[in-house]
């Protein structure tokens, strides 16, 4: 009897020795980052018979257990992934926030002194110092635009280097994810610390993508993120990386790669820090380049076409202050050709009318033999294009040229029209009396159809004997039905029999201008093209362009387009905050369940730890008394 004595007393040491291990074990990883609590979980020895009677055997350690519960390791992985995106997109929505309201605010003070500029000419329009001073704003304007376009261009750099370095971070968590899998084959996937440090791994990759777990009968796990991105199967690791965009090769792609097999991803679906990114850039980052220089535009035509309508101080009719916003280094990006076209062609966009433009972006999809479709990037609205000759027509505010090559069907181009110009505005006026503050009188008769607009061109010979001045204007009589023009003195006589020419222009007595024409009418206009120094119609004109709507359709004033942006910015900011506060409420609530589930309470473990020490000495007095038994017993038959 004593040696079951005896038996018993040493399972019960071994399993409250093995029942101490664990819990202290628990206690030394308490602060331990993924750890799982673990139990030990302990059962009788099978019983014994002796005579009519079964007698218990002892105990034994049946099995240790990680505690664990998928469920809550799933949402608190869900949890996680949704607090990493939204933290993501509130610290990129900051930085631009901050670009916008702080650096960028001299853009709204450049254009209100060059406005204040054109008032200080308007009352000295002669003046060479306040003209000079005004090409020095102009000049500060232009490089406010550059200096903010190279900012966004480093916002570009910078999340496309955040990019790359969480595809890094993935790929090395797949390759550990993949070794690990490994080694728990061999176990069955019963070694508690590799489960540990498998679930730590996916814990963090739950950081940078949505990520699914597919547990497998070998104790393995599969990954996929977001749901179609497979990026461990069993040992097998993939990876994942990045190449250049397109049709925009500085706004990299997403690419999974299998052996030398490679697949295109939509990353703004894969959710986490990497979908924030790709999501800020393309619903953020890329829209605000546009509008910037969308505002570049407006700045270059309304100066350029303002200072046209009038006189520089040599009496010629004023040049372009800005660089012209069809200029080849005004258009660089506004054509993007998809990599799997299979045609040749090379387009072109040309601005044509800057008011009309929206600031959004655009697909042009080729259908043979004849069908061409745009559809707004923003709104999802399709507009028809006709071809006329190499030119596409339709297109609000602007027109596509087919400068070579031949469409296939299919063809896919991304087309946007305000690209690059913020990036190479610059003042092209060298000479600061080419500022035309001065204007020419040209007045529209009443009874005209209003169907006929003209625009001067060019002052060619003021010396011509009958150039109109004040006291001897000339009337032009055109007809744009049959494209003839007459002319009058001041007296009414005709100058001559009417005359043929080709639209759009007219030069005649020593000066040129253009005629537009919406239906085909018979209208008069008077010239008046004295001119005077302190003449400063169309500087007062100038300046009133402050408060004119010239952009988006007659909706927005030039200030109204980068306030709009900023505001716009602003919001997102916001509401970037609130999404983070949510985030981090339902990630607290996950992770306090896995914690009351998983997690070491040190309270409960130091009872657990009383308690089997005094087992383990309580099992350690069966066995001395099993030996004074054995001892009495020996002694006794001596």
């Amino acid at each position: 009897m004593s040696m079951d004595l005896l038996n018993i007393a040493r399972t019960g040491v071994l399993a409250s020795q093995s029942q101490l291990a664990v819990t202290s074990n628990n206690i030394a990883n308490a602060n331990t980052q993924g750890y799982h609590r673990q139990v030990a979980e302990q059962s009788s020895v099978e019983s014994q018979r002796i005579g009519s009677e079964f007698y218990g055997a002892g105990t034994y350690i049946s099995d240790v257990k990680r505690i664990y519960n998928d469920y809550a390791a799933r949402e608190l992985r869900i949890g996680q992934t949704a607090v990493s995106e939204a933290q993501t997109t509130q610290t990129k929505m900051n930085e631009m926030d901050q670009l916008f309201s702080q650096i960028g605010k001299s853009i709204p003070q450049g254009l209100n002194d060059f406005f204040a500029g054109l008032n200080n000419l308007a009352d000295l329009p002669d003046d060479m110092g306040i003209r000079g001073s005004l090409l020095g704003t102009a000049d500060q304007l232009a490089k406010s635009l550059n200096q903010m376009q190279s900012h966004l261009d480093g916002q570009m750099q910078q999340t496309n280097d955040q990019i790359g370095g969480i595809t890094d971070r993935i790929n090395e968590i797949s390759k550990e994810l993949g070794h690990i899998n490994q080694e728990l084959m061999k176990s069955q996937g019963q070694d508690a610390q590799l489960l540990d440090q498998q679930d730590a791994l996916i814990q963090e990759l739950s950081q940078y993508a949505q990520v699914n777990v597919i547990p497998l009968d070998t104790g393995a796990k599969s990954i996929m993120l977001g749901g179609s991105v497979m990026l461990v199967s069993g040992e097998i690791s993939m990876s994942v990386g990045t190449m250049a965009g397109d049709p925009y090769p500085e706004e990299i792609q997403l690419i999974a790669m299998v052996g030398n097999q490679s697949q295109t991803i939509d990353a703004t679906k894969l959710g986490g820090q990497i979908g924030a990114l790709f999501e800020f850039r393309a619903d953020t980052l890329v829209p605000a380049e546009l509008e910037v220089s969308q505002l570049a535009l407006g700045v270059a035509d309304a100066f350029n076409q303002a200072n046209s309508e009038g006189f520089d101080l040599n009496g010629e009719m004023g040049q372009n202050i800005f660089k012209d916003i069809n200029d080849p280094t005004m258009s660089v990006g506004r054509v993007g050709a998809d990599s799997a076209n299979t045609g040749t062609a090379n387009l072109r966009v040309n601005i044509d009318d800057v008011g009309l433009l929206s600031g959004n972006s655009f697909e042009l999809k080729y259908t043979a033999p004849a069908t061409y479709e745009l559809t707004d990037g923003v709104t999802g609205a399709v507009t028809p294009l006709t071809l006329n000759g190499t030119q596409l027509d339709g297109a609000n505010g602007f027109s596509i040229h087919i400068d070579s090559g031949l469409l296939a069907d299919g063809d896919k181009f991304e087309i946007r029209p305000s690209s690059g110009a913020a990036a190479s505005i610059a003042v092209a006026m060298t000479d600061a009396k080419g500022i035309a503050a001065a204007a020419p009188k040209i007045t529209a008769d009443a009874a005209n159809s209003g169907n006929t607009s003209i625009e001067m061109v060019s002052i060619d010979d003021r010396t011509d004997a009958n150039f109109p001045l004040t006291g001897s204007e000339l009337t032009f009589e055109i007809n744009t039905t049959t494209s003839m023009f007459e002319v009058f003195d001041v007296n009414g006589a005709s100058l001559g029999a009417p005359a043929a020419y080709v639209p759009p222009s007219i030069s005649a007595h020593g000066f040129t201008f253009d005629v537009t024409s919406t239906a085909g009418a018979t209208d008069r206009f008077t010239f008046d093209l004295s001119f005077a120094p302190g003449d400063n119609t169309n500087a007062v004109a100038m300046a009133q362009l402050n408060e004119s709507k010239l952009m988006n359709s007659g909706g927005s004033t030039l200030t109204d387009v980068y306030e709009g942006t900023k505001l716009s910015i602003g919001g997102k900011a916001k509401a970037a905050a609130i999404a983070v506060g949510s985030a981090d409420a339902v990630y607290s609530q996950a992770y306090s369940r896995v914690q009351s589930e998983s997690g070491v309470n040190l309270d409960e473990e130091a009872a657990n730890l009383i308690r089997f020490q005094q087992a383990y000495q309580a099992s350690a007095r069966i066995m001395t008394t099993a030996n004074e038994i054995f001892d009495t017993l020996f002694n006794a038959v001596r």
